[in-house]
């Protein structure tokens, strides 16, 4: 997907952030597990062009899959849709002139499947505010996938969209029971039942699975809560797992001398993804030390393609071309030709496949060239593409 841009915002729309909470679109808490993963989803493949066009289209199966579940349950599915879009999403926010604006839209205008396509479209109103990262966080879907629990996965993305200003904010009992989906419900009119049921356990699933860490604090009138906020924070141990904005490879080393050698920002953090830092540090200093290099980023784009090392100066001629490699070549000609998004849904999906913590790292780390999972990475290619291999003898 491309990098999202998140703008500080200006004058008084920048000093009111805090205090009006400008970021705050609250989508009904009524939510599955299951259906707030494919709205997160469905948002994901729309992004790109949510502004420019009316409708979108997603292939079933893959969705399916990319969502957790079983890809020939199409019921599921439906169900599932068909809860998005009678899902209501409110906003009451200042703006861009500073002025106050409230809406209200169903999730989804529509939904449809037909011939293993689903195709479904947002309200217009609804989707320039969702394209605006200054109002809706994307949510990652690398640290979705992780939630096992609907209401930790609802308080952490009401609480993501807060992490530049550290804090939610006051909500008041009633706010954050609609947020959660318990509105109406008179056994979580307790705050004493509400906190044990469902505060603690999902402050407890957030800071532990995802790439902040959360900690309430209430108000009260009396003995009675009225109001609760959450602080926020990064957490250090698993930013790592927000790979969205790039910005924890843009902090490192490797990626500094990258920019200082003229590679830019996007193909610096592609090589570090694909192939690793360590890989890319080896051959950046390889490449250093060439004579009579014309073109530093051309040279360095091979060398780490064909895993230079240093060999080829003095070996035989070059062998035949692997099946290995020959696999690699039309992978990466396929993955060139789809769009940042998609190159973006393919990579988590295949995580979301690896129950293995080791094959997963490797995988993070190195992306399709991971060697622990080679197998299951052509696997992959094949369902997307069935004729990708054809040909190719061992």
């Amino acid at each position: 997907m491309d990098e999202i841009q998140r703008e500080d915002l200006t004058g008084s729309l920048r000093r009111k952030a805090v205090k009006k909470h400008v970021a705050a679109i609250h989508v009904s808490g009524k939510l599955t597990l299951l259906q707030r993963k494919l709205s997160n989803v469905l948002l994901l493949n729309a992004y790109d062009t949510l502004t420019s066009q009316t409708s979108h289209q997603i292939d079933a199966r893959t969705l399916c899959q990319m969502i957790g579940y079983n890809s020939n349950d199409m019921d599921t599915l439906k169900q599932s849709l068909r809860g998005l879009a009678e899902t209501v999403a409110e906003w009451d926010m200042l703006d861009e002139k500073g002025q106050q604006e409230w809406g209200v839209s169903s999730l989804l205008s529509y939904a449809k499947l037909k011939g293993g396509v689903c195709e479904y479209a947002y309200s217009h109103a609804l989707a320039d505010k969702l394209h605006d990262p200054k109002v809706f966080a994307l949510i990652n879907l690398n640290i979705q996938r992780r939630f096992t629990s609907g209401h930790s996965l609802a308080l952490y993305e009401n609480c993501y969209r807060f992490i530049r200003t550290g804090s939610t904010g006051w909500w008041s009992m009633d706010l954050f029971r609609r947020l959660m989906g318990l509105d109406g419900s008179s056994y979580y009119e307790s705050y004493k039942h509400l906190n044990a049921k469902v505060i603690k356990p999902a402050v407890a699933e957030v800071n532990k699975t995802s790439n902040i860490l959360i900690e309430p604090e209430t108000r009260k009138r009396g003995r009675a809560v009225t109001d609760i906020r959450f602080k926020i924070r990064e957490n250090p141990q698993l930013a790592i797992l927000d790979m969205d904005d790039g910005k924890a490879v843009r902090h490192g080393p490797v990626y500094a001398r990258l920019r200082e050698h003229g590679v830019s920002d996007r193909l610096a953090r592609q090589w570090i993804t694909t192939h690793g830092e360590d890989q890319v540090a080896a051959k950046l200093e390889y490449v250093s030390q060439r004579k009579n290099v014309k073109s530093m980023v051309g040279y360095l784009s091979t060398a780490l393609k064909e895993d230079f090392d240093g060999t080829e100066e003095t070996a035989a001629p070059p062998k035949p071309t692997t099946a290995r490699s020959e696999r690699l070549q039309r992978m990466q000609a396929v993955i060139n030709a789809r769009t940042p998004t998609q190159r973006d849904a393919d990579r988590r999906m295949f995580l979301s496949r690896i129950e293995d913590d080791v094959a997963r790292a490797d995988f993070e780390k190195y992306g399709w060239v991971t060697t622990h999972n080679t197998e299951a990475v052509y696997k992959f290619w094949e369902e997307v593409f069935p004729d990708i291999f054809e040909g190719i003898e061992e």
